[in-house]
């Protein structure tokens, strides 16, 4: 990275895991690290394909592909 927009790449990060743990960790107590693999992995997959996006209304995967 050449440190151009590197605040907002950070802010957006940040925004990604702070929904993933409200909306999946703190949701479910897994017993086992592979429970808690498959459980983050479908919780990505919600956030990035299945919730509309704050602006447009469509999934971030699909905004990305449009843009």
């Amino acid at each position: 990275m050449d440190g151009k927009d590197r605040f907002l790449d950070n802010f957006f990060v940040k925004r990604l895991w702070r929904s993933l743990k409200y909306e999946c960790v703190y949701l479910y107590a897994w017993e086992t690290g592979s429970e808690a693999e498959a459980g983050v992995g479908k919780g990505i997959e919600l956030y990035n394909c299945r919730r509309p996006y704050s602006a447009p209304g469509v999934p971030p995967s699909l905004a990305y592909w449009l843009r």
